[in-house]
């Protein structure tokens, strides 16, 4: 089962939240999002963070798409895409802070 962070206080809160990455994580390669190319999510992390996660699925292969906040400005990048068991297996090791 995967590490999560604790719930805001006010339990206002209900989603994933992916942990620190442990020691030692591998890091993704990370592209800047596709423009207009449509994607259904599967999955996704808690957007109440700065940077979530979403498990996409497009033309019969999956990714991970990345949001980062930083004050007003957004930054959305894409992993590499895969097959459904290589993506299960990369989007179980981001919940699990063993890779970022």
């Amino acid at each position: 089962m995967p590490a999560l962070l604790p719930l805001p206080s006010d339990d206002s809160c209900m989603g994933t939240h992916v942990p620190v990455p442990r020691s030692g994580y591998t890091p993704l390669r990370w592209d800047p999002e596709q423009p207009g190319a449509r994607a259904r999510v599967r999955a996704y992390t808690c957007d109440c963070q700065p940077t979530y996660y979403e498990l996409c699925q497009a033309g019969g292969l999956l990714f991970i798409r990345r949001t980062r906040r930083s004050g007003r400005e957004i930054q959305v990048d894409e992993g590499a895409r895969l097959r459904q068991s290589e993506a299960m297996i990369m989007w179980t090791r981001l919940l699990e802070g063993l890779v970022r």
